[in-house]
């Protein structure tokens, strides 16, 4: 079995819409032979409190108040458990920070925590990117969302308080990869050149993530020329996650994630404890 040097966006089923046990999801990292491993279960903020109705739409996603939180309990107690055998990141997804910065704030100051990805999956007032109807929509409907995106992803980087961004360009996965629509994003650059720079300037970062190669969308979340922007602006804080929400998936695509960093110019990845970066050598 080829040892898989480390996963640092990973969900356990804590998150709601992810299968397996965190203590399974430690095993399977332990038996590939991670040097470290990081749990980063979903807490979207703005679906902190319980479902107004069981048919609202993501109703799965809310009451991450609860999931949440005993996510990061039993996450502690795995790490003294797995000592010696696997190095466990204590982490978070923490979705959409900026839309309800009170419970945002709670999180970010848990103790506990080693990492926090901040992500975005759903603009303001508008459902997450996975549940929207594409096929419906003009292509300027579809530009009008994707500028609304990354200016919040924008005021997210520059306001929540993070470790690294998760996915840039997400919504790539459903538009282009399910939805089979061609979108040029060229035009949102200098917006991209500008969270760059404001993660950069707070010692901030970005991931990696490999789940769009197992995925009709065939590429990383961000793909390589953006990843190359990163670096070429100063960006030196990148981890690399599979986002693997099942046993099965734990490590996928990590080692192409790390070929593409190379490529990209990085000399090392980054994982985190205390919210302090530390870096392994490629």
């Amino acid at each position: 079995m080829d040892r898989i040097l480390l996963d640092m966006h990973t969900h356990s089923s804590y998150s709601p819409d992810a299968e397996d046990s965190a203590e399974a999801m430690c095993l399977k990292a332990a038996e590939l032979g991670m040097s470290v491993y990081a749990l980063t279960d979903h807490c979207d903020v703005n679906f902190w409190e319980e479902a107004p109705s069981p048919d609202t739409v993501d109703a799965m996603m809310y009451g991450a108040g609860k999931y949440a939180l005993s996510s990061i309990t039993e996450q502690t107690e795995l790490r003294e458990r797995f000592r010696g055998r696997l190095d466990i990141i204590v982490g978070i997804e923490l979705g959409q920070p900026m839309q309800n910065t009170e419970k945002a704030e709670l999180i970010v100051n848990d103790p506990r925590l080693d990492f926090i990805i901040g992500s975005h999956h759903m603009n303001k007032g508008v459902d997450d990117f996975y549940y929207l109807d594409y096929g419906k929509m003009s292509d300027d409907e579809i530009q009008s969302l994707l500028k609304d995106c990354f200016e919040q992803t924008l005021e997210m980087c520059r306001s929540a308080d993070i470790d690294v961004l998760g996915h840039l360009t997400y919504p790539l996965r459903y538009i282009c990869g399910e939805y089979g629509r061609q979108v040029d994003i060229s035009g949102y650059e200098e917006m991209i050149r500008e969270i760059f720079r404001t993660l950069i300037s707070r010692g901030k970062g970005i991931e990696i993530n490999t789940s769009g190669l197992r995925q009709k969308y065939g590429r990383t979340f961000p793909d390589f020329e953006i990843l190359k922007l990163y670096r070429e602006l100063g960006g030196e804080i990148l981890t690399v996650g599979s986002d693997a929400h099942r046993t099965s998936d734990l490590g996928k695509g990590i080692p192409e994630g790390i070929e593409l960093a190379r490529a990209a110019g990085f000399e090392k990845i980054t994982y985190f404890k205390r919210h302090e970066p530390y870096f392994l050598k490629l």
